[in-house]
C-alpha cells in the first residue's frame, strides 16, 4: 500500500546540497562548475558514490550523461528524475542542482521505506545543461533524443580549444552509447523557477505547463561610416543612431502582445571609433513567449516596424534567423500528478511557463514530460546570489517524491 504520509528527510536532502556547494565553490557563496572541468568529474565522483551506496545500477553513455537506475517489479519502461550538475562560471548553488539531488533523495525514501514500484525508476545527471563551456545548451539531453548528431556534439570547442570528446575523455566519463536511457515511461524534472513569478505570488510549487518558444535573430543595420568633425548632420547615415531607433520598437512592441518577452542582448558597433561615425551595428533580438501564432506575429510585426526606420534613415537592414524552438507543452497527466501532490500536502501552487529552456524540452520529445518549479527568492538566478529556502526544497522534494510513487506504479 502507498504510504500517503511518506516525507523526505529535510536534513539529509539539506546535507547533500551542502556537500555539492563546497565543490567548485567561488569567493561570493556560489559555484564555478563548468561542464566536464576538474569541478565538474569532482561532483560526478561524489554523485556516482551516492548512487552505488544505494545500490542502484550505474552506468555512463557516450555524452557523459549519468544514470542510477533503481529497478521495479516490472523491467519496463522507467520512470525518470533528474537535472544537471554543471553550473555557469558564477553561478549559484541550487539552479539544475536540485533537480539531482531531489531526484537522489528520492531514491533513498523509497529504499529506507523498502518501497517497490511497478516500473523502474532512474536518476539522470544530464551533461552540458548550461552551455556556458560547449554552446549549445542542453547537450546530454539534446544527444540522446537525437536533437543534436554524435559528431556535431564531439566536435563542439571551448575557449581554449579543447573539444567536447576531449574533455569526456580527460575526466573519465567517456561512455557507451549503449547506456543511453531508453523505453522512458515519464520524465520529471525538479527546478528553482529562475523568475520572480512564485516568489512575487507567495507560491510554493510551479506546476509548469510548457516551455515557452524562443526566437533569435541577428539584425544587421549598414550606414556610411564618415568623419564626426567635418559631415553636418544631415548628411550622415548613422548606423548607431538608426539601430537605437530600432532597439526601442523592440522593447515597445511588448506592451501590443501580453506576456511578450523581448530582449536585445548583444551589439556590434563598427568601426567603435571615439570620431567616426558608425557605418555598421549588428543587435540580436531574443523572442519569447508560450504562444507560436503570437510570436510570430510578434517578430512579423518588429520586421515591418525596423524596415519602415531603415528607410527613413537612409540605411541597408539585413535579419537573419539564428534559432526557432517551437513551444512545449507538458504531458496532462504528469501535471495533474504534481497538482495533486501539492494539494495533498496542503502547499500553494499555481500554473505559470518556464521562460529558460531545460533538459525536459527534449525529454517531452520521447516521453511524457512535466516540471515541478521552486521559487527562486527575488527571481535571480545565473547568479551567485541565487536562492532557494530551505523550506520550499523541503517541499518540492515531497511534490517530487509523490509524483515518482503515483507514476511509478500507474499503468501505462
Amino acid at each position: 500500500m502507498e504510504k500517503t504520509s511518506l516525507k523526505v528527510n529535510r536534513e539529509r536532502l539539506l546535507e547533500t546540497l551542502k556537500v555539492s556547494s563546497s565543490i567548485g565553490s567561488t569567493g561570493n557563496g556560489g559555484l564555478n562548475r563548468l561542464a566536464l572541468s576538474e569541478a565538474d568529474k569532482n561532483m560526478r565522483d561524489i554523485f556516482v558514490d551516492w548512487l552505488k551506496e544505494e545500490g542502484l545500477e550505474v552506468r555512463i553513455d557516450d555524452f557523459g550523461n549519468i544514470y542510477g537506475r533503481r529497478k521495479g517489479k516490472k523491467d519496463g519502461p522507467s520512470v525518470a528524475i533528474g537535472s544537471h550538475l554543471d553550473t555557469q562560471p558564477c553561478g549559484g548553488k541550487y539552479d539544475g542542482i536540485l533537480g539531482v539531488l531531489t531526484a537522489l533523495e528520492v531514491i533513498r525514501v523509497l529504499n529506507e521505506n523498502d518501497i517497490e514500484t511497478e516500473y523502474p525508476v532512474e536518476v539522470i545527471n544530464f551533461t552540458n545543461e548550461e552551455g556556458a563551456r560547449f554552446s549549445p545548451p542542453m547537450l546530454g539531453s539534446g544527444g540522446i533524443t537525437g536533437n543534436f548528431s554524435k559528431d556535431f556534439i564531439y566536435g563542439l570547442k571551448d575557449d581554449e580549444g579543447i573539444s567536447f570528446e576531449q574533455a569526456l575523455n580527460e575526466i573519465n566519463y567517456m561512455g557507451d552509447i549503449k547506456n543511453r536511457i531508453t523505453n522512458i515511461k515519464n520524465f520529471i524534472e525538479l527546478h528553482i523557477e529562475q523568475g520572480p513569478i512564485l516568489h512575487e505570488k507567495h507560491k510554493t510549487i510551479g506546476i509548469v505547463q510548457g516551455i515557452q518558444g524562443n526566437d533569435l535573430f541577428t539584425v544587421k543595420v549598414t550606414g556610411k561610416t564618415n568623419h564626426a568633425g567635418p559631415t553636418p548632420m544631415k548628411n550622415r547615415r548613422d548606423a548607431l543612431v538608426a539601430a537605437s531607433k530600432m532597439i526601442v520598437k523592440v522593447n515597445e512592441i511588448t506592451n501590443e502582445i501580453p506576456g511578450l518577452k523581448t530582449t536585445v542582448g548583444k551589439m556590434n558597433v563598427r568601426p567603435n571609433v571615439t570620431n567616426v561615425i558608425p557605418g555598421e551595428v549588428e543587435f540580436t533580438i531574443d523572442i519569447r513567449h508560450e504562444d507560436n501564432d503570437l510570436r510570430s506575429h510578434a517578430f512579423e510585426r518588429l520586421k515591418e516596424q525596423l524596415s519602415a526606420i531603415a528607410l527613413m534613415s537612409e540605411v541597408e537592414l539585413t535579419i537573419t534567423t539564428d534559432w526557432n524552438s517551437e513551444t512545449t507543452l507538458f504531458a496532462p497527466a504528469v501535471k495533474d500528478a504534481i497538482k495533486n501532490a501539492a494539494d495533498e500536502f496542503g502547499y500553494s501552487a499555481m500554473e505559470l511557463f518556464s521562460g529558460p529552456g531545460h533538459d525536459s524540452k527534449y525529454m517531452a520529445g520521447v516521453a511524457d514530460t512535466g516540471m515541478i518549479f521552486v521559487p527562486s527568492v527575488d527571481g535571480i538566478s545565473h547568479n551567485e546570489q541565487e536562492l532557494t529556502l530551505d523550506d520550499d526544497i523541503e517541499k518540492g522534494a515531497n511534490v517530487l517524491l509523490h509524483v515518482v510513487q503515483k507514476l511509478a506504479k500507474d499503468k501505462l
